[in-house]
C-alpha cells in the first residue's frame, strides 16, 4: 500500500499546491478517480536521462510540461554555474510540436532567472541548426525542444554542450545528478519575460544566424558547377513531415541552383497532430505515400522526407530497369553519401591524408569497404550520434584525424563539422548534388546504388525488435542479455562466431584463438558477434522504447541472395535468444 500512497499523496500534493497553475490544478482535478491514470501520471519522475527528457505531455511527474522542463533546466543551469560558465550562454531551439515554443521559453526564463543568457530562435528551426548555433554563438550549451519522430502526444527536450554535441560522458552523468538534485519545484527559479529581455538575459537569435548555417552547408558542395548544367531536367520531390526542414531544405536546394524542387503540399506546413502520418518517421514507407503519388506525377529523379526535427533523411530514387521507385535504408543512403564524398575527393585532390569515416557499431560493415578502398581511417563508436560528433572533438584536441564523414543506421548522418549532430539538410543537398552528378553519367540513384554493391559486395542489414514493457519487461530484456553472457555460441544458426564483443564487460573474446583484449568503448549493456562469411550481429535494449533490438548483417553475392541469407540469419537469432 505503500507504494499506492506515494503516487496519491504526490498527486493530491499538486492539487493544492498554489506553485502550480489554475490551469495544471483543473487538468488535475478532472482525473480525479481516475486511479490508473494518476498512477501513470505520477508513479515516477520523468527521467532525465543521456539523451535529456522524452514523455507525453500532460500534468503531472512523469510527463512533460512547463514545471518538469523548468525542474530539468533548473540542474543544468546549476551545473553551468557549477562550471563557471554562466557568462557565455545557452542557445535554444524548439520544433513543431504541441508546447515546443512554451518550454523553449520556460527553459529560458528559468536560465534568465539563474543569471545566465538565453538566445532563442524566433521561430521553429532544425536540431542541426541549433547544434550549428552553439558554436557560432559560443555558448556553453544548448537546448533542443522536441520529441523527433514520437507520436503527437509526446514532446522532449535534449541538452548539448560547447562544442556542439548531445551531451556524452562525464557531462552527461554529471548534469542528470545536477537535475535530480532539484526535488523541490518550489525552489526553481523563473522570471517575467519583460524583465529578462530588459535585463539583457532573455536574446532572440537574429536571421543572420540562418545565413550563416546555409553559408556553412554550400561549403560542402563538391560539383557546384555541374548542378546548373542539369538544374532543368533534373527533378526533387520533398516531405518535411509537417515538421521544421521545409525553410531551409528548400533555400539551400535553390541557392545551389536546383530548379524543379516539388513539395508535397499536404505536409509543408508545421502540424503538431502529424494529420497525414500515423507516425512522422521517414524509416516508416506510410510516411512516403503522398511524396511518391507527388513523384510519380512530376516523374522525380529523387524523393526526400525528412523527419520533423529534420536530423534524419529517408530517401526513394527510380530504377532505370522497371521504372520504380526504390527505397533506401539508412545504411544504404550512407554508403551512396560515402562512396560520393570519398571519390570526388580523390578525385580533385581534397581527401585528407589522415582523413577518418566514423560509423556506429550497428551501421553496416560496406563503410569498412569504402574506407579501406580510399585509404582513410575507420573508427567505431556506440550506437547514438553522439558519440560521432565527440570524435570529431577529440580530433580537433589531439590532432589526430580530419573528419570525412560520419552515419548511422538509423537514417542519420554528418558531411562537414558546421555541426556535431546527424544534420538532415546538409544530407539532402548532399544527395541531391550527387544525383545530379550520376545524372550526367546516365545513372539513377539506384543504378548507382547497385554499382557500389557490385564494387564492394551486396551488404544487407536488418534489424528485430521485441517489445517488453513494464517491470517484467525490464527483466526480462536483462535476463536474454545474461543469458547470451552465460552461454556463448559458438555457432549462430550455420554461421561460426569469430569474437564476441561485450560492451558492458569491455572484452572482445577472441573464440578461434582465446585470446581476450579490451573494445576501448564507453560501458554500454551490448553484446555483438563477429560471424564467419562477413556476417554480423548485435544485440541492445534501446535507450528510448521498451524493447531489445536485435541487428544483423550479411554480404552476399547479390541482392536476391544477401536477402536470402539476411532472412536465415534473422531466424537463427531469434531461436537463439527465443529458444
Amino acid at each position: 500500500m505503500e507504494a499506492d500512497m506515494g503516487y496519491m499523496e504526490t498527486y493530491r500534493e499538486w492539487c493544492d499546491n498554489q506553485y502550480f497553475s489554475d490551469e495544471a490544478r483543473a487538468e488535475l482535478a478532472s482525473i480525479a478517480g481516475n486511479e490508473a491514470e494518476i498512477e501513470d501520471r505520477f508513479y515516477k519522475n520523468l527521467e532525465f536521462g543521456t539523451g535529456g527528457l522524452r514523455g507525453v505531455i500532460g500534468i503531472g511527474t512523469n510527463r512533460m510540461n512547463i514545471y518538469t522542463v523548468r525542474k530539468a533546466t533548473q540542474g543544468l543551469a546549476n551545473f553551468i554555474i557549477r562550471e563557471n560558465a554562466a557568462d557565455r550562454g545557452v542557445a535554444i531551439a524548439y520544433d513543431s510540436r504541441r508546447m515546443s515554443p512554451e518550454f523553449a521559453d520556460e527553459a529560458a526564463l528559468c536560465l534568465n532567472a539563474n543569471g545566465i543568457k538565453a538566445y532563442i530562435f524566433p521561430t521553429l528551426r532544425p536540431t542541426p541548426e541549433l547544434s550549428f548555433a552553439v558554436r557560432d554563438l559560443h555558448c556553453i550549451a544548448g537546448i533542443v525542444v522536441t520529441a523527433s519522430h514520437n507520436p503527437p502526444e509526446y514532446n522532449g527536450y535534449k541538452v548539448y554542450w560547447e562544442d556542439g554535441a548531445q551531451i556524452t560522458a562525464p557531462k552527461d552523468t554529471q548534469i542528470i545528478t545536477e537535475v535530480n538534485n532539484v526535488t523541490d519545484f518550489n525552489s526553481v527559479k523563473t522570471m517575467d519575460k519583460d524583465e529578462a529581455k530588459i535585463a539583457g538575459l532573455y536574446n532572440v537569435i537574429g536571421y543572420d544566424l540562418d545565413d550563416r548555417y546555409i553559408a556553412a552547408l554550400k561549403k560542402m558542395s563538391i560539383n557546384g558547377d555541374l548542378i546548373k548544367k542539369v538544374a532543368d531536367d533534373f527533378t526533387i520531390v520533398y516531405t518535411p513531415l509537417h515538421g521544421t526542414g521545409n525553410i531551409p531544405a528548400r533555400r539551400v536546394l535553390k541557392e545551389l541552383g536546383f530548379k524543379n524542387v516539388y513539395v508535397v503540399p499536404e505536409q509543408e506546413k508545421p502540424d503538431p497532430d502529424f494529420t497525414t502520418l500515423e507516425y512522422p518517421n521517414p524509416e516508416d514507407p506510410k510516411a512516403f505515400t503522398l511524396a511518391l503519388k507527388l513523384a510519380k506525377e512530376k516523374n522525380a529523379d529523387i524523393i526526400l522526407a525528412t523527419d520533423p526535427d529534420a536530423d534524419r533523411l529517408g530517401v526513394y530514387a527510380k530504377d532505370s530497369k522497371t521504372g520504380e521507385y526504390v527505397s533506401f535504408t539508412g545504411n544504404m543512403s550512407g554508403m551512396l553519401i560515402a562512396e560520393y564524398l570519398l571519390s570526388q575527393r580523390r578525385e580533385n585532390g581534397t581527401l585528407h591524408k589522415n582523413g577518418a569515416f566514423v560509423k556506429t557499431i550497428v551501421s553496416t560493415n560496406m563503410a569498412d569497404a569504402i574506407a579501406a578502398e580510399y585509404n582513410v581511417k575507420l573508427i567505431e563508436v556506440l550506437t547514438g550520434f553522439k558519440f560521432i560528433g565527440e570524435q570529431i572533438k577529440l580530433f580537433e584536441q589531439n590532432g589526430t584525424y580530419e573528419y570525412e564523414f560520419g552515419f548511422e543506421e538509423s537514417y542519420g548522418c554528418l558531411v562537414g563539422t558546421h555541426a556535431r549532430d546527424k544534420d538532415a539538410i546538409v544530407a539532402v543537398m548532399a544527395l541531391c548534388e550527387a544525383a545530379a552528378y550520376y545524372k550526367t553519367k546516365g545513372l539513377t540513384l539506384w543504378d548507382q546504388m547497385i554499382n557500389i554493391y557490385e564494387k564492394y559486395g551486396y551488404y544487407k542489414e536488418g534489424l528485430k525488435s521485441i517489445t517488453l514493457k513494464g517491470v517484467e519487461g525490464v527483466a526480462k530484456i536483462q535476463e536474454m542479455l545474461n543469458n547470451l553472457r552465460a552461454n556463448k555460441p559458438s555457432k549462430i544458426g550455420s554461421w561460426d562466431v569469430l569474437a564476441i564483443r561485450d560492451y558492458k564487460e569491455d572484452t572482445i573474446h577472441n573464440l578461434k584463438t582465446g585470446e581476450v583484449t579490451k573494445t576501448g568503448l564507453p560501458n554500454s549493456n551490448v553484446l555483438y558477434y563477429d560471424l564467419s562469411d562477413n556476417a554480423w550481429c548485435c544485440a541492445r535494449p534501446s535507450g528510448t522504447e521498451p524493447k531489445i533490438k536485435f541487428y544483423m548483417g550479411v554480404k552476399g553475392t547479390s541482392l536476391e541472395d544477401a536477402q536470402a541469407k539476411l532472412d536465415e540469419l534473422t531466424q537463427a537469432v531469434m531461436d537463439l535468444v527465443q529458444g
